[in-house]
């Protein structure tokens, strides 16, 4: 008996040192207590009323990951313009919109003839474009020199950023390369950034909204999850997105951004040496496929804007260019993930799907700021327009 308990009790110990390695490995201290704790607004729905499912898939798109042949970079580039239509035909959400993929270009990798073809496909509504930077050991200066030099690149020679109306500010969103918003890599020194008050130099070269999160399971991952909210920034510390204040209706913003993140928590339907769960982040490989229970699982999370829970928001990422993950990207398992969507949340009656780019999903949470109810889909182009896409062919 004496053996017995000890064998069982040295299965316990196993099992407890290997929970304890997945948590220092995967950084989950970082955010497990919101999780534990259920930090993002709960709020039931009445009976009754239709909810709206708002999807965006954004693309940390790189065509020269890896630093590949120049040839390897235009082929990564092509696929997309030639199947991502394809992938698309026949699947309408309940505006008649198709899928809408959002990319997030590189300014270190920009390349014109790289960004026309996907030019071509905001021009058929499949897409928009948006800024993502890779830097390192950074400055004040130097990120407003990268910043304002792509995005007056991408505003001018491709109209592929729009205007604020009024003060002619080209506007944008972000995704920061290697999660490092903020210059928030526990490392320190500027690794992957470097400078401390980058949500203050965002918001003023142009930038309305970041969608960098969640990146679970790197070290940057903020404590706050599955949130909508603003963050202010102290320029004299790093992370300072790690907390915020929820963007609420009836609200005012606050602060320097507004962050949108995407689902994060954990997949109990996948387990790690069939015990622990695996971390869900929205992300979409082939590793990771968009099966319909993990669908589902990013519907449940329910992120919304405080007072609005109808308007439910789901936004997943990739890094769109990878060899091994297109297929899943372009081909069926993607088709099938907005099959199901369409299937299961686009009746009409319980629920309604819009396809959203992150413009439109940052115009429609900044419209449930303002008390605006109804269909979110009207709400698209609420504050910031949508670019006109012109060829320097079309006339002015």
């Amino acid at each position: 008996m004496m053996w017995v308990l000890l064998g069982f009790g040295g299965v316990l110990l196993a099992a407890a040192a290997l929970v304890a390695r997945e948590v220092r490995q995967k950084h989950l201290l970082n955010w497990l207590g919101s999780y534990i704790r259920h930090d993002w607004a709960r709020a039931e729905v009445p009976p009754g009323t239709t909810k709206h499912l708002l999807f965006c898939f954004v693309d940390h798109f790189e065509p020269q990951y890896q630093q590949p042949s120049y040839d390897v970079e235009c082929a990564r580039v092509a696929r997309w313009r030639q199947e991502y239509p394809k992938l698309c035909e026949g699947l309408r959400d309940a505006d008649g919109r198709q899928p809408i993929h959002s990319f997030f270009y590189p300014e270190e990798e920009y390349r014109p003839e790289h960004i026309e073809p996907l030019v071509e496909l905001c021009r058929m509504g499949l897409g928009e474009l948006e800024v993502h930077l890779h830097h390192h050991h950074d400055t004040d200066a130097g990120l407003r020199e990268k910043l304002r030099r792509f995005t007056g690149i991408l505003a001018n020679d491709h109209d592929a950023l729009p205007r604020d109306p009024v003060t002619g500010q080209i506007l944008w969103s972000f995704i920061h390369g290697n999660w490092a918003l903020d210059n928030s890599h526990p490392r320190g020194d500027g690794f992957c950034c470097g400078v401390d008050n980058e949500l203050i130099v965002l918001r003023e070269e142009g930038c309305y909204a970041d969608f960098t999160f969640p990146a679970a399971p790197d070290p940057c991952q903020p404590s706050t999850i599955n949130q909508i909210y603003y963050a202010k920034d102290d320029p004299a510390a790093p992370k300072s997105h790690d907390r915020g204040r929820p963007v609420r209706v009836g609200g005012q913003p606050w602060g320097d951004l507004m962050l949108i993140q995407g689902p994060l928590g954990f997949n109990f339907s996948s387990r790690k040496f069939g015990l622990i769960p695996r971390i869900e982040n929205a992300d979409v490989r082939t590793s990771c496929p968009p099966t319909p229970d993990r669908v589902d699982n990013w519907v449940r999370t329910g992120i919304h804007v405080e007072g609005r829970p109808e308007w439910v928001f789901v936004k997943v990422h990739t890094h769109g260019t990878q060899e091994r993950d297109t297929d899943t990207l372009l081909g069926r398992p993607m088709r099938e993930a907005f099959e199901h969507m369409q299937r299961r949340y686009n009746d009409g009656r319980d629920w309604k799907l819009h396809y959203v780019s992150a413009r439109e999903m940052y115009n429609i949470a900044k419209a449930a700021e303002a008390g605006l109810q109804g269909d979110p889909g009207q709400y698209r182009d609420h504050v910031v327009p949508r670019p006109a896409y012109r060829s320097k062919a079309d006339p002015a």
